[in-house]
């Protein structure tokens, strides 16, 4: 693993147009071609195994929460658990998530944390720097199957859902970046033969009477992508509504449990030393050394801290943290030229599909991180 100061395209940003890639230059610079990240295949093949493997287990961290009653543990209503345990007993399909890794070569691999209920930067890691890669270097490759694997994946949904029914995607107004990977995977879907049809999620109506939800012109939806999270959606008034169980939605209630920052204590319960987890629990007390404090739930970055022996060292700040906090070791993130990286490793329909890379002058990953495109040498 390297990063390279490379050339950018002198057209690239009508070509990021070109693809619905429009937030290309969110607060200045978003998208960064100046520069690149370069693997080894051996590198590629060990993010890709321990993605699949890190995928597994937490399959069996959703099990051990429910045998063992978890929930408020990790900041779940448990008014919600007959839900959620109904969900995974059907086995409710999941779509994708994304393991965000520091990777020290040539085997220090690490996962910081699990983003399993709304990732974005999709569109970036899918088409963005494909059509970089296939412009510049089109004799190297990239580690990036990820499109071919959700046109799979909604090819076999369609074949599950019930003839004629549509799926509806959503997502809140005011969130530019949401909209376009929502719109992205919608294209996916249309393109898998899904009926895919688009609606706000405040626009989304319930009706009492018939315990059903419905679109603006009173058609029933019973499926839905939302690009919104569960442990905002459970706090709408309309939460507890869910319970009736009418609206089947991707992704699933039981993915509900790992979208919960609580899950990466429990991963070290089930798998302690495990060679790509980090030390992780419900309080500072076992961490000897610097550690990272992290809310159960939060977004890009959001209310985290590092400590190290003597105290706070850097903190952002952000709405979270009212339903607690967990507490893992501080893994040193990989350093170049002013710029710490991590690792985006995508999961599509329980595959590892490819992976992004984004970068910080901090060591903390916010909404303001920029996103740089990466190929290894086959």
């Amino acid at each position: 693993m390297e990063r390279l100061s490379v050339q950018e395209r002198p057209n690239w940003r009508r070509k990021m147009e070109e693809i619905g890639f429009t937030f290309h230059s969110l607060e200045g610079i978003y998208w960064n071609e100046r520069a690149c990240y370069v693997f080894s295949s051996e590198e590629i093949d060990l993010i890709e195994e321990v993605s699949e493997d890190l995928h597994l287990l937490c399959l069996e961290a959703v099990d051990y929460v429910i045998k063992k009653n978890l929930y408020g543990r990790i900041g779940l209503p448990e008014k919600f658990a007959p839900w959620i345990e109904n969900s995974w007993k059907r086995r409710d399909p999941s779509l994708y998530g994304r393991f965000d890794f520091s990777f020290h070569p040539p085997k220090t691999l690490k996962l910081l944390e699990y983003n399993a209920d709304t990732p974005t930067s999709l569109i970036e890691s899918s088409i963005a720097q494909w059509t970089w890669l296939e412009d510049l270097y089109p004799d190297r490759d990239q580690f990036n199957s990820i499109h071919e694997k959700l046109l799979l994946a909604f090819q076999q949904l369609r074949d599950d859902l019930p003839i004629e029914t549509p799926l509806y995607f959503s997502c809140v107004r005011e969130d530019e970046e949401d909209l376009v990977n929502l719109e992205y995977l919608r294209d996916v879907a249309l393109q898998a033969g899904v009926e895919a049809r688009f609606i706000w999620i405040d626009n989304i109506g319930f009706s009492e009477q018939t315990g059903k939800y419905y679109d603006l012109e009173d058609r029933p939806i019973r499926y839905l992508f939302k690009l919104y999270p569960w442990e905002w959606m459970i706090k709408e008034d309309f939460g507890e509504k869910l319970l009736g169980d009418t609206l089947k939605v991707i992704e699933p209630p039981w993915k509900m449990i790992l979208s919960s920052k609580g899950i990466l204590p429990l991963l070290w319960d089930l798998a302690p030393s495990h060679p790509n987890l980090l030390p992780s629990y419900f309080h500072p007390e076992p961490l000897k050394g610097p550690y990272v404090r992290k809310p159960l739930f939060s977004r890009e970055g959001t209310n985290v801290s590092l400590f190290d022996q003597l105290g706070p060292v850097m903190a952002t700040d952000g709405p979270y943290g009212d339903e607690g906090f967990i507490y893992q070791k501080s893994q040193e993130l990989p350093y170049f030229n002013g710029q710490y990286a991590v690792i985006g490793s995508w999961i599509v329909n329980g595959q590892a599909a490819g992976m992004g890379i984004r970068e910080d002058e901090t060591p903390i990953t916010r909404d303001t991180s920029r996103f740089v495109p990466h190929f290894f040498n086959p």
